[in-house]
């Protein structure tokens, strides 16, 4: 498989890591605490066959610009570099997609930067803080995995862990977010790596304790595409739904037979319903 091509682009909030792939109209994906190589990313990868793909490395991650003062890690600022980056590449528009808490910047870009959005793709996220009241969250401390995965988040953020340790890990992690836990080899079977930003992370984990921006949804202008598999246990499907009912502009596809990844789970079905709405639009 062609690898991503790396670009350093400097900007006026600093210089920011992208990697590229694909030809087509520009979409932007990233994910607020992973860190990105020239390896790519299984969700990025998606979309690298209609549209020219811009993968970015966030503040912190990566060789992007440090954070001067932790504020500048935070989801809005996040939209604000990721506007600067838009701004320099020269796009007056562009769309977005992002996945679990990448989809979560995509709903603060949607409410705050419409303007600057063609189409904005969210997959598996919320516009809310999601645990506290769903017990059915794996980061609830009354699901029956949760100590588990709260383990493997805190050995991730390590970087002294070799290659193979990483992927193990990783891999027992993922598997606790499939439907079809059996299919992991299947799903992940291309020589992507990447990494936990522990920085991003740990600012996000406080973050996300007073997360809610559902009152301001329905300042989302940008056409929404929703995705969500019917088993999440990350960002559960309620909270599709609830934005399903308060943005405006919106299509829901949830996938019956995926828990947090219908890309792979589903991914003929995914990559129909991403066409068949790109089409739509056009």
């Amino acid at each position: 498989m062609k690898s991503w091509n790396q670009m350093l682009v400097s900007t006026e909030r600093g210089t920011f890591e992208i990697f590229t792939k694909g030809e087509g109209e520009p979409i932007c994906v990233t994910h607020h605490y992973s860190e990105f190589n020239e390896t790519g990313d299984y969700f990025a990868e998606t979309f690298t066959k209609t549209h020219k793909v811009y993968l970015v490395n966030l503040r912190e991650a990566g060789n992007s610009v440090k954070a001067i003062e932790p504020y500048q890690l935070s989801m809005l600022e996040t939209i604000f570099d990721l506007e600067a980056i838009r701004e320099t590449l020269g796009y007056e528009k562009w769309g977005f997609a992002g996945h679990s808490t990448g989809g979560m910047l995509g709903v603060i870009y949607g409410i705050f930067y419409s303007s600057s959005l063609k189409f904005n793709v969210i997959v598996g996220a919320a516009a809310r803080e999601y645990s506290t009241f769903s017990s059915g969250c794996i980061y609830n401390k009354n699901h029956p995995k949760y100590k588990r995965m709260q383990e493997l988040m805190e050995v991730l953020k390590r970087s002294d862990l070799s290659l193979e340790e990483r992927n193990k890990l990783s891999g027992e992690r993922t598997k606790l977010s499939l439907h079809n836990p059996e299919g992991y080899d299947e799903f992940f079977n291309l020589n992507i790596r990447k990494k936990i930003s522990a920085s991003r992370l740990n600012f996000f984990s406080r973050e996300i304790q007073i997360f809610d921006v559902t009152k301001k949804l329905t300042l989302i202008s940008t056409p929404t595409l929703i995705l969500c598999g019917k088993y999440d246990v990350q960002c559960p499907l309620p909270y599709s739904l609830e934005m399903n009912e308060l943005i405006p502009d919106l299509k829901l596809v949830v996938f019956n037979n995926s828990n947090h990844y219908p890309f792979l789970e589903e991914s003929y079905l995914f990559k129909k319903e991403f066409n068949n709405y790109i089409n739509e639009l056009s």
